[in-house]
């Protein structure tokens, strides 16, 4: 099982700060965070646009991380928005 965390205005705006994914869904192994990405933004428009590509920065196990690093089962993966500061 994924344990997915939400962090900033990401957790705010589809208002949850966790969800538990199981690998397999509907017969597919969510192996990649694109999957899971893909996944998570086909909850609906909210979730669409909160996680679409350059809007939500992503970490596996506390590192960040590309789309196409590979998932395993306990992975913890987290979104957040991009930060910016001077």
């Amino acid at each position: 099982m994924l344990k997915v965390l939400f962090f900033g205005q990401l957790k705010e705006i589809i208002k949850t700060d966790s969800l538990d994914i199981e690998l397999i869904q509907s017969g597919k192994q969510i192996n990649t965070v694109t999957m899971l990405r893909s996944l998570l933004q086909a909850k609906g428009d909210i979730w669409n646009e909160c996680l679409a590509y350059g809007k939500a920065l992503v970490a596996v196990n506390q590192e960040m991380t590309s789309d196409d690093a590979a998932l395993n089962d306990a992975d913890e993966i987290a979104f957040f928005p991009p930060v910016t500061g001077g």
